[in-house]
Order: C-alpha cells, then structure tokens, then sequence
C-alpha cells in the first residue's frame, strides 16, 4: 500500500505538517497492519480515524503526525505515551528513534499493539495495560509526554514525570477540546494552547486512544 501511503502524506503535508522526518516516518510506518483484522474494511489511509474495536480508534493520520511534530521528537528521547489504542502513534514514534514506553487502560488492545508492533519491527516498544492518569514512575523522568485522550485537566503525576527542559501534547476539556503544549522549566510549567481537536475523553483508570483535527 506503498501508493496510498504517499497519498496520506501529501494531505499531511497539506495540512501543515513540515517536518521531513515525520512526514517521512509517517510514509514507512504501514497503518492498516495496526487496524485488527475485523475492522479494515475501511479505508486505512484516509484522513480520518478508524475504529479498532472496544469503542475506540486509530486517530486521524493528520493528528498523529501534528501531534509527533509538536513534541520534536529526537533519536534517543525518551517518551511516555497514554493511550496506546491500536500501537500506530507508538510505532510512529519508534520510526523516529525514540525510547517509547506506552500506557493502555484495555488489556485486549494492549495485547493487539503489543503483537503488530513486534511483527512490524518495533519490538522496543514497551506497552503495558494500566492506569493512565498515574503514569509510568519506574521510567521517569520523560524527555516527552503524548496524551492520546482528554482530560478535564492536565493530570499532576504526567506533569512531575516530565524532564526538565521537557515538553507534554495533550487534548484538554470536553467535547471539542483545545490540544495544549506543556513545557516544563524547573518548576515552572508554561501551557501554549493550540489547535482544536476531538478525542474520547480521559477515564479514571486508564487511557483510550482515538482522535482528528477540527478546523477553527
């Protein structure tokens, strides 16, 4: 699907994604691998997310890439995912060197992401089925945090898991929610608010993965 992953990258790149290694990560990574097997029939490289089963989704390809592109992921860094969903933004993440460590409430789709990425080459993944809102201590400090559902507010733990110096995207609020970058320096965090977004809310008890863009 080689043709229809190029597509996907020039409504991407249309869309305002610039940095080259995402967008070129975004063309390497197979998608439709990481939709399970009951649920591609449908087009797996629109723009647009895809359920995945258990009321969730893979997220919209434009979201994924934004959303990577906004933390500025480098080789090496050390990121923290909530909501790991299908393993698509993991792996996307993965695609660009990163140290990923990923977090999903259900245990079935963390089985699922953890099985495609093995079998799609991203074995370094580290995915667990647990509770979103606390984290993952044992592997903090993160260089990055991406939040693949909304919270009503940014949760305390996420914040003191971040490194100095660090950078956390993540969808705030209910309904259509405001996507938010937290930078941490010392002990002073500064949120730049940016583009609207709809993902499915934030639980207690874990994280689900599912989100697209909304235009202004």
């Amino acid at each position: 699907m080689e043709a229809q992953r190029k597509a996907m990258v020039a409504v991407v790149q249309a869309y305002g994604v610039t940095d080259e290694r995402v967008l070129a990560a975004m063309g390497t990574v197979r998608r439709h691998r990481y939709i399970p097997e009951g649920h591609r029939g449908h087009d797996a490289y629109g723009d647009h997310p895809c359920p995945i089963g258990h009321g969730q989704t893979i997220s919209q390809p434009f979201i994924v890439a934004y959303m990577t592109q906004r933390i500025e992921v480098t080789p090496g860094m050390k990121v923290l995912e909530i909501g790991t969903g299908s393993g698509y933004q993991a792996a996307v993440l993965a695609e660009l060197g990163a140290a990923v460590f990923s977090i999903e409430r259900i245990p079935e789709l963390a089985a699922h992401a953890t099985a495609i990425l093995m079998d799609e080459g991203y074995s370094g993944v580290k995915v667990k089925s647990g509770d979103g809102y606390k984290g993952w201590p044992e592997h903090a400090p993160f260089d990055a945090i991406v939040v693949t559902c909304a919270p009503a507010e940014i949760p305390e733990a996420l914040k003191r898991q971040l490194k100095d110096g660090g950078r956390m995207v993540l969808p705030v609020g209910a309904g259509v929610q405001q996507l938010v970058i937290l930078e941490k320096s010392g002990d002073t965090f500064t949120e730049i608010p940016d583009i609207l977004v709809r993902f499915v809310p934030m639980v207690p008890g874990g994280a689900g993965e599912g989100g697209g863009f909304e235009s202004n």
